[in-house]
């Protein structure tokens, strides 16, 4: 053996460093979820109903910060509550059905689409308090349930075309009851009887 035999080796090389391109599979999956993810706020942000309930939701909050910074008359405020209520009724439902409701027919729809206290004495003094009659005599606890009922309203208001939806899932999970019997109708009657007459 000779003594410089490390000098016939080949000269040292190690392998090559990684490159950032393909990227591994645990990259690929972080990056179609953080995607999917963005598309998903994305749509959801731009959803037109959701929109309008932000926007309603946030000008009632104005209207309480308002009407407690400055210790605001109730009729103000109660004016001011029955205009976002009727804009974002008119907004969300068919104009047919809410341009022309006023008082307790106005009430009911507010009470049958969410703001089930309207219904009742929260929504009685609210609309005399909007329109003039007594609106200093009430207390804060009154004020209070106009815009508790009020953000439930906002909340919970369902445009017609969902209404319809849910009525028909709530209608599948009941039994149909059995139909009634119905009378003959007249050509089976009128052979009826001339099959009874001799």
């Amino acid at each position: 053996m000779k003594p410089d035999w490390l000098a016939d080796l080949a000269p040292e090389h190690a392998p090559e460093a990684p490159g950032w391109w393909p990227p591994a599979p645990g990259w690929w999956i972080l990056a179609i979820c953080v995607l999917a993810v963005l598309v998903g706020a994305w749509i959801w942000w731009r959803n037109p109903r959701l929109r309008l309930r932000r926007r309603a939701l946030q000008e009632l909050a104005a209207i309480r910060a308002s009407a407690a910074a400055r210790a605001a008359a109730p009729t103000e405020a109660a004016q001011a509550i029955q205009n976002l209520l009727r804009r974002f009724a008119l907004a969300l439902f068919e104009r047919d059905a809410v341009a022309g409701l006023s008082g307790p027919a106005w009430l009911g729809f507010l009470a049958a689409r969410g703001g089930d206290a309207f219904g009742g004495a929260v929504g009685q003094s609210l609309l005399a308090a909007a329109y003039g009659a007594g609106g200093e005599r009430l207390s804060a606890e009154a004020q209070a349930g106009w815009f508790t009922e009020a953000e439930k309203f906002l909340r919970r208001a369902v445009p017609p075309k969902r209404a319809k939806r849910a009525r028909r899932r709530a209608g599948r999970a009941q039994p149909k009851p059995p139909p009634a019997p119905s009378a003959p109708t007249a050509p089976a009657a009128r052979s009826a009887s001339r099959k009874a007459a001799p």
